[in-house]
């Protein structure tokens, strides 16, 4: 089944589509004026999207630096901050930011992270998309207790990427994402500095999360609520406004959430052009109309305002629910000035050369399914809750695999993420990936009846990791398991 029609079956599972019954196409809408928006209903105010301002995430600064070894230090804290303006919200956060602040790590070059857990729960600090020795995945089990501490190792033997960490504590992990325990990691190689693509303050990443805030402005938890987080984040603010100059931006989306998904389209359909996905750079471009996130999933994309007259607005849709299009329809708003000198920044035609792919010597299959609505509130991995005592996949150290990954639910969507390894989309049912999918992923959408055949090879630890569904209530209601590389 095409992608296209996998999002019309996605749009109508979740009760929000274009009026017209199909894809919104917003291609008529001008985006020449400033885009205004109605006000919605958050809590017991009233906010108008595109006032707050956008926050780009700090960069955190070393407390040490060695000859080969950057040293990090990271408090998890309560804070009260503002989201809707005026008010405060209870958060859960790195070094009081949400999201946390960002790490900036050289492939090659070792991180240490000692990370001081101040909540009064156990926490559990996970590097998504990370190549970490066992005792350093953060997965679930392994955590600090209240008032203690735990020092990670990222030794980044591995390319160029767009990582993130947040919280993997079992049974905890899904709350504590919605919290806010979540924050960048941005590691890089000589193969990505050395490419012309947009850098410094033009390279600017949008970590994008709904929430569900009540009267008073808190975070509500309930698990599996997809219907109600309706309030959409951008770095932490509100449907933000982002001031660009006319010239060439590259954008790191990270869909932080815990359930939703974002079909991303500009309001004037232009064109954006898609150079990264999870693990780093694909090997070339490719240019689409609209691009699509599931939870844990990200994609770098450069988009080129010069082609917009300065004094333009331009909004970021998101083209699926659940939820009112007035609140969950709209991201963001880019308001364009004039460029302030010549962008010398442009995409290559070839970002990278990838690997050949071995040839797999084992085959699996794996079912991702839980309880339909209204039978149950258990999800499962093989028609087997997650037990962390229990190993599911024994594999070879050094072997490359191919697995088929397939959704045993109707209508729902899942994803399936993988720890340690970077793999490839070989296909999807019948049919190839989709060209976004081209490069290395470690998480990967899985509709409802297509299959989605996945190659990896088990070369860098041994050890136990989890592979699960990234929409993280899932994984919290059993919708996980465990491999042992030996």
């Amino acid at each position: 089944m095409s992608t296209r029609r996998q999002l019309l079956r996605l749009g109508a599972a979740s009760g929000f589509l274009g009026v017209t019954g199909s894809l919104v196409n917003l291609a008529g809408r001008s985006a020449a004026a400033p885009a205004a928006a109605r006000p919605v209903r958050v809590g017991n105010q009233t906010l108008t999207p595109f006032t707050v301002p956008l926050t780009v995430p700090q960069t955190l600064r070393p407390v040490l630096r060695t000859a080969s070894t950057d040293y990090y230090s990271v408090t998890m804290h309560r804070r009260r901050l503002e989201i809707l303006p005026g008010t405060r919200t209870e958060v859960y956060t790195y070094n009081g930011d949400l999201p946390g602040p960002t790490i900036r790590a050289t492939s090659g070059r070792r991180v240490v992270v000692r990370q001081r857990n101040r909540l009064d729960m156990p926490t559990a600090v996970h590097l998504h998309g990370g190549a970490t020795a066992p005792g350093d995945d953060g997965s679930g089990t392994a955590t600090i207790p209240p008032g203690g501490e735990r020092v990670y190792t990222y030794p980044n033997r591995q390319p160029h990427a767009t990582l993130w960490m947040h919280d993997h504590t079992h049974h905890l992990e899904a709350e504590h994402l919605y919290r806010g325990l979540a924050s960048l990691y941005l590691l890089t190689d000589r193969t990505e500095a050395a490419l012309p693509l947009p850098q410094g303050q033009f390279d600017v990443p949008l970590v994008l999360r709904d929430a569900h805030l009540d009267a008073d402005a808190q975070l509500v938890w309930t698990m599996d609520d997809a219907d109600n987080r309706t309030t959409i984040l951008v770095n932490g603010r509100p449907w933000p406004r982002f001031q660009v100059q006319a010239r060439r931006y590259r954008f790191r989306l990270v869909n932080s959430s815990n359930l939703r998904f974002f079909l991303l389209q500009l309001a004037d359909a232009s064109e954006i052009t898609v150079i990264g996905s999870d693990g780093g750079l694909l090997e070339a471009p490719v240019t689409v109309p609209y691009v699509l996130l599931s939870p844990g999933e990200r994609l770098e994309v450069v988009v080129d305002f010069s082609r917009y007259q300065p004094g333009t607005s331009v909004v970021l849709h998101n083209l699926l629910g659940p939820g009112p299009f007035e609140q969950v329809g709209s991201v963001m708003r880019f308001d364009v000035v004039p460029a302030r000198g010549r962008d010398r920044s442009s995409v290559p035609q070839r970002l990278r050369t990838l690997p050949p792919r071995p040839t797999p010597t084992v085959r699996r299959t794996v079912e991702l399914r839980m309880d339909e609505p209204g039978t149950g509130h258990r999800a499962y991995i093989d028609g087997k809750v997650f037990d962390p005592n229990r190993i599911d996949t024994t594999v070879a150290w050094g072997s490359t695999e191919e697995w088929t990954v397939t959704n045993g639910n109707v209508f729902m969507p899942h994803n399936f993420h993988m720890h340690l390894v970077q793999f490839r989309v070989l296909g999807r049912g019948d049919g190839p990936a989709d060209p976004t999918e081209s490069g290395l992923k470690d998480t990967v959408v899985v509709w409802p009846g297509q299959p989605v055949r996945l190659q990896a090879t088990f070369d860098t630890w041994r050890g136990v990791y989890p592979y699960h569904c990234h929409m993280v209530d899932h994984s919290a209601m059993g919708m996980m398991a465990n491999l042992r590389i030996v």
